[in-house]
């Protein structure tokens, strides 16, 4: 099977959000959206890249189902989509349950091994 990387192949709901949730900058935009409704442009100016660029990352978000995007006269209001995380989230406890402090002592020994926990 030969695949170009340039074509959107159709992908699952989970493989979707999952991918939109790869970049740190897609995290950081629905954190954002968490605390409040903003406009395209109110997103783009809490970052050092284009209107573009960011519009870019919206659309990635809206995709997978984890933005929404209302039109309002010439703005457009982005809200997190309620309940948008649902599936991957009942996915991961399919795993289950770390406690926090299990967590830290992960993070702690990697400290002490010299690992750098960012990968982005």
């Amino acid at each position: 099977m030969i695949v170009n990387n340039m074509v959107d192949y159709p992908q699952k709901p989970l493989d979707t959000a999952f991918a939109a949730l790869a970049d740190q900058t897609r995290r950081a935009i629905l954190s954002q959206l968490l605390e409040q409704d903003m406009t395209v442009k109110q997103v783009a100016d809490t970052y050092e890249m284009s209107l573009a660029a960011v519009s870019k990352h919206l659309q990635v978000l809206t995709r997978a189902g984890l933005v929404r995007q209302i039109k309002r006269g010439r703005e457009k209001i982005c809200q997190l989509e309620p309940n948008a995380l649902r599936t991957a989230s009942l996915w991961m406890e399919s795993f289950g349950f770390f406690p926090a402090d299990f967590l830290e002592d992960v993070e702690d020994a990697l400290e002490v091994l010299g690992v750098s926990q960012d990968a982005d």
